[in-house]
């Protein structure tokens, strides 16, 4: 069973929150997570770069106006508002 979860340290790991967010859910299980699907279809997101309306359809996914790097964390896969924004500067890791 995986605790990644379990933090008792507020605003760590799962709910973190900007780039560090993004950054946990990029790494949790080794990428695995990121690429995963978000329940229901996704979540209705707005660009917190560039204001631009979007589905989060994976964990972690760019604008596809901007390219600004976002990310939901599982245990808040149902809420919108929990979406992070990495920050204009974050680039998404490029597979080899």
């Amino acid at each position: 069973m995986c605790d990644c979860g379990s933090t008792k340290t507020p605003g760590t790991g799962p709910f973190a929150s900007g780039k560090e967010l993004v950054e946990f859910v990029l790494a949790a299980h080794g990428g695995g997570i990121a690429v995963s699907p978000v329940p229901n279809g996704g979540l209705t997101a707005k660009c917190q770069g560039c204001g631009a309306p979007f589905i989060l359809k994976t964990f972690v996914q760019a604008c596809p106006e901007c390219g600004g790097v976002h990310a939901v964390s599982p245990p808040r896969a149902y809420d919108s508002t929990a979406i992070q924004f990495a920050g204009k500067d974050f680039v998404l890791p490029t597979v080899p």
